[in-house]
C-alpha cells in the first residue's frame, strides 16, 4: 500500500536541497571580476534555521561549485555541503551511508533532469513551481512557490506540520505578538 503525502513526510529525518533553482531563482551574477552572486529567499533561511532546531537535518546536493554557496550554507549552519557532484545519485547513496538512514527518511527538492535519479529514491520528492515538466513529472509534490521565491519553506512548513511540531512553532509566535 502507497502512503500519502503526510506519511511520507513523518518519516523524514533528512532535507537534501539542490541549490540553482531551487534556493535561489537560478539566475547566476557574474561581475566584472568573475565573483559570483546569488540570490537567496530570507524566508527560506529562516525556515531551514528552524526545521533544523527541531531535529530534521539539512543537506545541500549541488552540481556547481560557488563560495557563495559555502557562505549561504556556514550562514544557515548547514554542514553537509556536496559541489560539483555530477553524479548526483552516487553522491545521494553515501549520505544515505554516513547518515546510516534508509532512503525513506529523506526528502529531496530539486528543479533539473540532474536532480531525478535521487527524486526517484527518495522517501519524498518534491520539485519547484518553475521545475521542467519532466521533473514534475517524477515527483510526490510541487510546490505552489517557484525556486528561490519560497519554495523552501513550503516544504520545511510541511515537514514539520506532517511531524506535528508545526503547532509549537507557531504558538511561540503568536504568544509573542500579544505581548
Amino acid at each position: 500500500m502507497k502512503k500519502n503525502i503526510k506519511e511520507k513526510l513523518k518519516d523524514i529525518k533528512l532535507l537534501i536541497l539542490d541549490v540553482d533553482g531551487v534556493m535561489t531563482d537560478g539566475r547566476i551574477i557574474m561581475d566584472d571580476d568573475g565573483r559570483e552572486m546569488k540570490n537567496f529567499d530570507v524566508r527560506d533561511g529562516h525556515g531551514l534555521k528552524i526545521i533544523q532546531r527541531y531535529g530534521v537535518k539539512v543537506a545541500l546536493l549541488t552540481g556547481r561549485e560557488s563560495e557563495v554557496v559555502q557562505h549561504r550554507a556556514r550562514d544557515l549552519e548547514i554542514k553537509e555541503v556536496y559541489q560539483g557532484a555530477l553524479n548526483k545519485k552516487d553522491v545521494f547513496e553515501k549520505i544515505l551511508l554516513k547518515h546510516n538512514l534508509p532512503a525513506t527518511a529523506v526528502a529531496f527538492l530539486g528543479d533539473d533532469i540532474v536532480d531525478i535519479p535521487v527524486l526517484r529514491r527518495v522517501g519524498f520528492s518534491a520539485a519547484v513551481a518553475d521545475a521542467l515538466d519532466v521533473v514534475k513529472k517524477s515527483v510526490d509534490y510541487i510546490t505552489n512557490n517557484r525556486g528561490g521565491h519560497g519554495a523552501v519553506r513550503e516544504i520545511c512548513e510541511m515537514i514539520l506540520q506532517a511531524q506535528g511540531k508545526w503547532a509549537e512553532i507557531a504558538a511561540k509566535y503568536e504568544f509573542a505578538q500579544h505581548d
